[in-house]
C-alpha cells in the first residue's frame, strides 16, 4: 500500500492531516514543455532536462511533466514518453517525476500508465476525463481501472471542471480515495465548499492540492496539503517558503510572501495558461519556445504585463 508519512511526534501544523511529509512533497510544478524556438513541431528535450533540474534546486518538491500546462493536448504519446524519460533521467531521485497520463480513453490512460510505471517515475497525474462527460461512477470505474493497471504506482487525481467540462463530486472523490495507491487530488474546481467536503469525507492521510497559486495559502488553512504550481517556475522558492511558513504556524509571515506575489499569480493567467508563463521564463533566459498551435505566443500588452513583474521583484 502506497501511504503518506507524518512525523507524528511534531506538534507544529504541518502534522495535520499527515502532512508531515507527503509523497509528492508541498510543492508540485506543472512543468511546461520547451519546444524549438524557431520549430514549435519539435520538442527541445535538452532544455527540458535543464529547466526540471532547475525547478528542483529552486522550491520544487516534484514536477507534472506533460500535463496541461505542458500543453499535452498538442504533444504526441511518443514526445510524452520521451519527457518522461528525460526528465526522470536528469532529476534521478532528488525531485518526485509524475507523468501526465490522463486520458478521455480510458485505455489510453491505462496504457500511459503502464509506461510511466516500467519507466520508473514516481506517479501519475489523472485528469477528470475530458469532453465526453462520464457519469459519476463512469469516473469511478474509469480512476479504479487506472489505479488498478499499476497498483503500487501512486496516482493524483485532477479535477478541473473548467476545462473538462464535467465536475467529479466530493463524494466521488472520497470514494475513490479508498483505493490504496490513489493518495492524493490536485482539486481545480475553484469551489471551497466542495474542497472541504473532501477534506471532510477523506482520511487524514489523503493529499489535497490546490490547483491554483492563488487559493493555495487560503486552502492550507482547510486542510490543503501543497499546491500544483505554474507560477513555481518565476518565484519557487518563496512558494516553498509559503507553504512552509504556514505549516509551521507563522500564517502572518506566509500571508505577507502571497500578498507579494499575488498580481503575478493572477497574471500568469492573463492569456491563456502556459503562454504567460513561457513569456516569463523566456524574459528570465530559459529557450522553452513558443506554444503549439492552436495556442499563440504572449501579445506584447500579455509580455509588458509579465516584464512589469518581473522587474518589481528585481528578477529583470
Amino acid at each position: 500500500m502506497v501511504a503518506l508519512e507524518a512525523n507524528k511526534t511534531d506538534p507544529s501544523l504541518a502534522t495535520y492531516y499527515g502532512r508531515g511529509n507527503p509523497v509528492f512533497g508541498r510543492v508540485v510544478t506543472a512543468m511546461v514543455t520547451p519546444f524549438k524556438p524557431n520549430n514549435p513541431k519539435e520538442v527541445d528535450y535538452t532544455v527540458a532536462e535543464q529547466l526540471a533540474v532547475h525547478l528542483g534546486k529552486n522550491g520544487s518538491d516534484a514536477l507534472v511533466i506533460g500535463g496541461t500546462t505542458g500543453e499535452s493536448p498538442t504533444l504526441t504519446w511518443s514526445e510524452q514518453y520521451e519527457l518522461f524519460k528525460v526528465v526522470k533521467q536528469a532529476v534521478g531521485t532528488s525531485v518526485k517525476v509524475i507523468a501526465g497520463a490522463g486520458s478521455n480513453s480510458t485505455e489510453e490512460a491505462i496504457e500511459a500508465t503502464i509506461r510511466a510505471d516500467k519507466m520508473g517515475l514516481d506517479g501519475t497525474l489523472q485528469v477528470v476525463p475530458y469532453y465526453n462527460k462520464p457519469p459519476q461512477e463512469g469516473l469511478y470505474q474509469h480512476f479504479k481501472a487506472v489505479a488498478e493497471c499499476a497498483p503500487d504506482l501512486p496516482v493524483m487525481l485532477y479535477n478541473i471542471p473548467g476545462r473538462t467540462g464535467i465536475n467529479m463530486s466530493a463524494e466521488m472523490t472520497a470514494k475513490l480515495a479508498k483505493i490504496p495507491n490513489i493518495i492524493a487530488t490536485k482539486e481545480a474546481s475553484g469551489d471551497i465548499d466542495q474542497f472541504v467536503e473532501i477534506r471532510r469525507l477523506t482520511d487524514p492521510e489523503f493529499a489535497m492540492y490546490s490547483g491554483d497559486d492563488a487559493i493555495a495559502l487560503p486552502l492550507c488553512s482547510v486542510g490543503a496539503t501543497g499546491v500544483v504550481s505554474v507560477a513555481s517556475h518565476i518565484v519557487g522558492n518563496e512558494i516553498h517558503k509559503m507553504i512552509e511558513l504556514f505549516f509551521d504556524g507563522h500564517v502572518s509571515e506566509a500571508l505577507d510572501i502571497h500578498l507579494k506575489h499575488a498580481g503575478l499569480f493572477r497574471d500568469l493567467f492573463y492569456m491563456a495558461n502556459p503562454i504567460p508563463t513561457k513569456a516569463a521564463l523566456r524574459l528570465l533566459g530559459w529557450n522553452v519556445g513558443p506554444p503549439r498551435l492552436p495556442l499563440t505566443d504572449a501579445t506584447d500588452e500579455c509580455t509588458e504585463v509579465i516584464t512589469n513583474h518581473l522587474k518589481a521583484l528585481n528578477l529583470l
